[in-house]
C-alpha cells in the first residue's frame, strides 16, 4: 500500500510539473468582459409587472453586479414615486369632487349673500 501511494504521488507531481513548465508555449486565457444586463428596463415607457418579472440580473463573483442592481432599483424607485404622486393627485381631486357633490354649491357662498335654488328662499308663491 505504501508503494502505491508513493507511486501515485510521484505521478501527480510529475503531471503538475509538466503542466507548469510545458504549458508556457500555449496562449494565456484572455480576460473576459464582465457580464452586463442584456435586457435593461425600457426607458421609453412606464414599467409594467411583466418588465419586472422578465428582468434577470447578471451574476458576478459574489452575487449580483452592484451597478446593475442599483440602476434597476433607482429606476423602480423613480417610477413608484411618480405613480404615488399621481395617485395622491387623483385622490385629492376625487375627494374634492365628492365634497362638492355632497354639500352642494350653495354652502360655499359668503355670509350676507342670498341663498338661491333648493336651499334658498322661494319666490312669492312659496311664502304663502
Amino acid at each position: 500500500m505504501f508503494w502505491f501511494l508513493l507511486l501515485t504521488m510521484a505521478v501527480v507531481v510529475a503531471a503538475v510539473t509538466l503542466a507548469v513548465v510545458g504549458g508556457g508555449g500555449s496562449a494565456v486565457l484572455q480576460d473576459v468582459e464582465p457580464e452586463r444586463l442584456t435586457d435593461p428596463l425600457p426607458a421609453n415607457r412606464p414599467l409594467g409587472r411583466a418588465d419586472i418579472e422578465a428582468m434577470r440580473l447578471p451574476m458576478a463573483v459574489r452575487g449580483y453586479r452592484m451597478a446593475d442592481v442599483d440602476e434597476a432599483l433607482d429606476r423602480l424607485a423613480a417610477e413608484l414615486a411618480e405613480r404615488d404622486a399621481h395617485i395622491a393627485e387623483l385622490e385629492s381631486a376625487l375627494a374634492g369632487a365628492q365634497a362638492t357633490a355632497v354639500t352642494g354649491p350653495d354652502l360655499f357662498k359668503r355670509p350676507g349673500e342670498p341663498l338661491t335654488g333648493e336651499n334658498g328662499p322661494q319666490g312669492e308663491e312659496g311664502e304663502r
